[in-house]
C-alpha cells in the first residue's frame, strides 16, 4: 500500500505540470496555425495527452484513497497489538495507578493508531507537492526566473507559521488531556449501567451532566484559543502570497500586451504560478502535520518502550510447588515516595497446607498484603520468599500460575456465563466438566443452567448476542450475590494452585448462603495454602492462624482461642461482633465498631450466642482502599 501510494504521489505530482506544458503547446500550434487552414500538425497527439492527463488527475485521487484506507487499517492494528502487547509486560500496578502514565496512555492509544498513517501520508503528500512544486518552478526559471526567486522568499514565513501551529497543537493535546479524560469519565457515568441506579436515586444526572459540559468547555476554549493565534499566525504569510501571485498574473499580462510572451507563456505562466503556490501550501501543510504526528507519537514510543514497574532480573527461577510457606520478612511498603507507609516491617509466616486468616480495621494493610502475594508490587523494603527462594528471582507468570485469588473488587466481565468462570485457567474454556465442577462447589450450576442459553448466556444487557440475530432476551443481569459466587468458581477452576487466596469472599452473600459457602471453602481449604481476608471474625475462627494488623503492623497472632484467652485486639472485635447477635436490647449491648452506637436485635429475636452459625456484622472505619 506504501508503495501504490508512492506512485501515486510521483504521477500525481507529475501531471500538473505535464498539463500545462501541454495546453502550452496546444495554445501555440492554434496560435500558429493559418485562418482557415488545415489541421495543426501534432495537435492530435497533444489532445490524446491532455485527455490521459485528465483521466489520471480524476481516477487517480480514488486509488490512492483505497490505499491510504488499507494502509490505516494495517497500521491501526499493527501498533494496538504494539501498545498492548507492551501493557501486557507490564508486571505490576504501579504504571497503572500513574495519572501521568494514564495521560500519556490515552494520547498514545489516539497516536498509535493515526499518526504512523499521517506520518506516511504527510510524506508522500510531500514527495508528491515537491515533484510538482520542482517542475513549476523550473517552468517559471525558463519564463520569468525573477518569479521564482520571489515565492521561494514568500514561502519562509509560511513554513516558520506551519511549523509553530503544528508545535502548540502537540502541547495543547498534552495539556488537555486530563480534562478529556474526566470530560469521558462523567459521560460514561451517565451513559453507562454502573452508576444508573445511584444517578437517578440521588438526582445526579444534572451534577454530573454539568461536570462534563464543564470539561468539554474547557478543551473548547483551549482549542478556540489555539484557533485565533493560529488565524493571526497564519494569515499574514498568506496575505503575502496572494499579493506575490496577483503581482504575478499583472506583470505577465502587461508583457504579453507588449508581445514578451506568447499565449502559451501565458498559460504556463498562469498555471506554474498557481501551481507553486498551491503545492508550496500543500508541502508545508503536510510537513506540518507530519511535525505533530511526530511529536504526539512520542507518547506512544513512551508507552511501549516504558521499563517494567518490577524487577525483572534476566535469570528467574521457574517456581516450584510450595512445600514449606511463604514468609514475609521486615517488610516495609508504601504506594510512592511522597505517600504514607501502609506496612512497617511485617514479618509474617504462611505455613505450606495451613490457612492464615488477616484481620483489622480497614486501612490496617491487608489487602495490600494481597498485591504483595501476588507481586503486583514488590516490598519498599524487606522480602518475601517463596519456600525460601525470594520473590524477585521467580518467574513472574510461574508465580501467579501458582495463585488463585477472590479480589474484594473482584470483576464483572461483560462475557458469558461460561466465559466469566474459565477466565480463572483459561484452557477450561474448552473443558465443560470442569466449569460445572467449579460452578457446582460455589452452587452456581443451577442457576446458571435456568439462564436462556445456559453456560453461553450473556451476562449483560450491555451488548447483544449476535449469534441470537441481536434478540436482547439473551442477556441478563445476575445479583450481586451470583456474582460473587462467578468470581469464587473463577478462582476455584484453579484446583491445582498451591495458594488460594480469599479476600471478603462473601461480602455479597446473605446468610444462609455465606454460611454454606464457608462451609465449602473450608472443605477446599482443608490440606491447601490459604490466606483468607474478613471482616466477619465469624468466618476466620477456623483458620489455623489468625493474624491481626493495625496500621501496617502485626500487633497479634495465633489460633482463635489462643486470642480470645490472651483479651487483645481480637477478642475485642470478636465480642463485638457476637454482642450484636445474643439476646436482650440494644441499650445492653455493645457499641457498634464503625459508630460507636448501641447494636443488638431486638428482645425475642432468634439469635444465638455463638456467632460462628451466623454472619457478623463489618467492623471498621469508613470503607477505604485498604
Amino acid at each position: 500500500m506504501v508503495a501504490l501510494q508512492a506512485a501515486g504521489a510521483v504521477v500525481a505530482g507529475i501531471a500538473p505540470v505535464a498539463t500545462a506544458w501541454l495546453t502550452k503547446l496546444a495554445f501555440d500550434r492554434l496560435a500558429g496555425a493559418a485562418p482557415g487552414g488545415g489541421p495543426v500538425a501534432g495537435l492530435f497527439a497533444i489532445a490524446l495527452g491532455l485527455a490521459v492527463a485528465t483521466l489520471v488527475t480524476a481516477v487517480l485521487p480514488q486509488v490512492v484513497q483505497y490505499a491510504q484506507g488499507e494502509l490505516l487499517r494495517a497500521i491501526t492494528l499493527r501498533s494496538q497489538a504494539t501498545l498492548y502487547d507492551a501493557l501486557n509486560r507490564l508486571p505490576g500496578l504501579a504504571r497503572f495507578e500513574d495519572p501521568d502514565f494514564r495521560d500519556r496512555l490515552q494520547l498514545a492509544e489516539q497516536s498509535g493508531r493515526q499518526a504512523p498513517a499521517q506520518m506516511v501520508t504527510s510524506a508522500l503528500g510531500s514527495a508528491r507537492a515537491l515533484l510538482t512544486m520542482v517542475g513549476f518552478v523550473g517552468s517559471l526559471i525558463a519564463i520569468a526566473p525573477w518569479m521564482a526567486g520571489i515565492l521561494g522568499l514568500a514561502a519562509v514565513p509560511v513554513v516558520w507559521a506551519e511549523l509553530t501551529i503544528s508545535r502548540t497543537r502537540a502541547r495543547l493535546a498534552r495539556s488537555t488531556v486530563q480534562a478529556v479524560r474526566r470530560e469521558s469519565f462523567y459521560a460514561e457515568l451517565l451513559s453507562g449501567l454502573r452508576a444508573a441506579q445511584e444517578v437517578r436515586l440521588f438526582g445526579l444526572g444534572r451534577f454530573l451532566r454539568g461536570r462534563m459540559l464543564g470539561e468539554l468547555t474547557a478543551v473548547h476554549d483551549a482549542t478556540r484559543r489555539l484557533d485565533r493565534r493560529e488565524l493571526r499566525v497564519q494569515g499574514v504569510p498568506a496575505l503575502l502570497g496572494a499579493v506575490v501571485v496577483a503581482a504575478g498574473l499583472v506583470w505577465a499580462i502587461h508583457a504579453a500586451g507588449q508581445g514578451r510572451l506568447g499565449i502559451g507563456d501565458i498559460a504556463v505562466f498562469v498555471a506554474a504560478v498557481a501551481g507553486c503556490q498551491s503545492a508550496l501550501t500543500e508541502l508545508v501543510r503536510t510537513m506540518a502535520i507530519a511535525h505533530q504526528s511526530l511529536l504526539l507519537y512520542d507518547h506512544y514510543r513512551a508507552v511501549i518502550t516504558s521499563p517494567p514497574d518490577l524487577v525483572v532480573p534476566e535469570r528467574v527461577q521457574a517456581v516450584p510447588a510450595l512445600r514449606t510457606g511463604i514468609e514475609l520478612r521486615d517488610v516495609w511498603f508504601r504506594y510512592g515516595p511522597d505517600k504514607p507507609w501502609v506496612l512497617c516491617g511485617v514479618d509474617l509466616t504462611i505455613p505450606a497446607g495451613r490457612t492464615v486468616a488477616l484481620v483489622g480495621l480497614n486501612g490496617a494493610g491487608k489487602s495490600t498484603l494481597v498485591k504483595l502475594l501476588c507481586r503486583f508490587y514488590d516490598p519498599s523494603f524487606g522480602s518475601l520468599s517463596w519456600d525460601g527462594v525470594d520473590y524477585r528471582g521467580l518467574r513472574i507468570d510461574g508465580l501467579r500460575g501458582r495463585i488463585a485469588t477472590v479480589f474484594q473488587d473482584f470483576m464483572h466481565y461483560e462475557l458469558t456465563a461460561r466465559e466469566n468462570i474459565a477466565l480463572g485457567d483459561l484452557p477450561a474454556m474448552q473443558d465443560p466438566a470442569r466449569l460445572t465442577a467449579a460452578a457446582r462447589a460455589v452452587r452456581l450450576h443451577d442457576v446458571i443452567t435456568r439462564l436462556p442459553r445456559g453456560y453461553d448466556t450473556l451476562l449483560t444487557r450491555t451488548f447483544l448476542d449476535q449469534r441470537d440475530g441481536g434478540d436482547p432476551e439473551t442477556g441478563v443481569l445476575l445479583s450481586g450475590g451470583q456474582w460473587q459466587r462467578i468470581a469464587l468458581a473463577r478462582a476455584l477452576l484453579r484446583d491445582q494452585s498451591d495458594l488460594l487466596i480469599l479476600d471478603e469472599p462473601s461480602s455479597g452473600l446473605d446468610a444462609e448462603a455465606e454460611h454454606e459457602i464457608h462451609q465449602r471453602l473450608r472443605e477446599l481449604r482443608d490440606g491447601r495454602t490459604s490466606v483468607l481476608i474478613s471482616h466477619r471474625l465469624s468466618a476466620v475462627r477456623t483458620a489455623d492462624v489468625i493474624v491481626v494488623l493495625s496500621q501496617g503492623r502485626v500487633v497479634e497472632q495465633g489460633s482463635h482461642d489462643t486470642l480470645m484467652a490472651a483479651g487483645g485486639h481480637y477478642a475485642r472485635l470478636f465480642r463485638i461482633q457476637a454482642g450484636g447477635y445474643r439476646t436482650g436490647s440494644p441499650a445492653d449491648a455493645p457499641p457498634d465498631a464503625r459508630t460507636g452506637s448501641p447494636t443488638g436485635t431486638p428482645t425475642g429475636t432468634p439469635t444465638g450466642t455463638h456467632v460462628g452459625a451466623h454472619v457478623g456484622a463489618r467492623f471498621g472505619t469508613t470503607e477505604a482502599p485498604r
